[in-house]
Formats: C-alpha cells, structure tokens, sequence
C-alpha cells in the first residue's frame, strides 16, 4: 500500500498566505487540493512559533491571535519536536547554509515523508533531498 500524499508547510508559505503577499494565491490552491483530496497538512511546531513572532512583531497581538485562529480553523496537524528530530535538524544545520527552523521543516518533511510548501530560496539548497511545492 502506497503512503498518502502529504504537505508540511513553511513559515514563509503561510506567513505570504495570511499577509496575502504574492504567491499567497497558489497557497489557497494548494489549501484546496488538500481539502478536496482529503489529504494530511502539517505544520512543524517551531515553525508555529516563527509564525507567532514574526506576527506579533510586524503587525501586533491582536493579529496573532488572528493568524492563530486562522491555523486551527484550516485544521494543520502541529508536529512535536522530539529529541530525534532535533538531531537531525542540528545535522541539517552542520551540513547545509540554512536557517535552523527551516532544517525542523526538513527534517519533518523526511520524517512524514511530506512536500514541503515554501517560496523560501534557502530550501533551493536541499531541494534534492525532498520534493518541494514552490510559491
């Protein structure tokens, strides 16, 4: 049996999304296939928190708690970091010029066997590692 397509989504993907910068249209695409294909959608928990402060700094409180509403009403699943992930994130980090968060976004998308959804350049650095959904 073949596993089930699935997406783990960046912070730069939805932060586009919910600022509806451009690119933020092929996200509600995507959101849609999702839905209508019933497909898992993923969102790591330290990309949860860049999502939290980079919403709370820009554009202040009341927006994050918007944005936070929004992510539990599209009904993300949030990963957990355990210690093993953590391991291979720091491994990504050695390895690759990328930002931390961004080596939690490959590390679950290997470990869910996910897409990830990003516009991020940094992850042109990994691309041969994961398929990746450009915005």
């Amino acid at each position: 049996m073949s596993r089930k397509e699935s997406y783990i989504f960046d912070s730069y993907a939805l932060l586009k999304f919910f600022q509806k910068e451009p690119g933020f249209e092929k996200v509600i695409e995507l959101l849609e296939h999702i839905k209508s294909n019933n497909l898992e959608k993923y969102l790591n928990i330290i990309n949860l928190g860049e999502i939290i402060y980079t919403t709370k700094r820009e554009f202040g409180n009341q927006q994050k708690l918007e944005v936070l509403a929004n992510i539990e009403r599209l009904e993300f699943t949030i990963l957990p970091v355990s210690n093993e992930l953590v391991y291979h994130a720091a491994e990504y980090k050695a390895e690759y010029a990328i930002s931390y968060a961004d080596c939690f976004v490959l590390a679950s998308a290997l470990e869910y066997n996910s897409i990830i959804v990003t516009g991020d350049p940094e992850f042109k650095k990994v691309e041969s590692l994961s398929d990746i959904v450009w915005i």
